[in-house]
């Protein structure tokens, strides 16, 4: 039997539904799973794919974090989050998370709550390559004890 780890981050394709069993338990009322896909475009350009670089130790702390924290602010809830780094083709799975609760609504919040944080605070950064060139696109925006960062992404995934 393969175990699929809650939390992740490295060069494997990413398997939702690994993730998802994973979280699930008896009496869950629900679960609820995200899955960032590569995109074919970005700022009005065509892309071609992107290559993700992470510092993956502390990625994995950040990871420790968040789960923490959704666990914190909707107890009971279960959690999983897996991000890919390496190169990474159009419509190829880049970041992965599932939430298990009792409760639709804390599962959901959880979920949002993780990718909002995900790009708050993870030492992920994202290399975009276009028709026409390349860009670094994003990486951690905020500082993981800045708590108005913190209510900002609670804030969006309770909306």
């Amino acid at each position: 039997m393969v175990t699929t780890p809650l939390l992740s981050i490295g060069v494997e394709p990413l398997r939702v539904d690994g993730l998802v069993s994973a979280v699930s338990g008896e009496g869950d009322g629900a679960v609820v799973s995200f899955l960032g896909l590569v995109r074919n475009h970005n700022a009005g350009r065509r892309v071609r794919y992107l290559e993700y670089e992470a510092y993956e130790p502390l990625a994995l702390k950040v990871f420790e974090r968040i789960a923490a924290e959704a666990r914190e602010r909707w107890p009971g809830v279960r959690f999983g989050l897996q991000h890919r780094i390496g190169r990474l083709e159009i419509g190829e799975a880049s970041v992965a998370i599932a939430a298990a609760s009792a409760h639709r609504a804390d599962a959901f919040a959880a979920c949002r709550y993780a990718i909002e944080r995900v790009k708050q605070i993870a030492p992920i950064w994202k290399h975009e390559f276009f028709e026409g060139g390349d860009v670094w696109i994003e990486g951690a925006t905020a500082d993981p004890e800045d708590r108005r960062a913190r209510a900002e992404a609670e804030r969006v995934a309770c909306a």
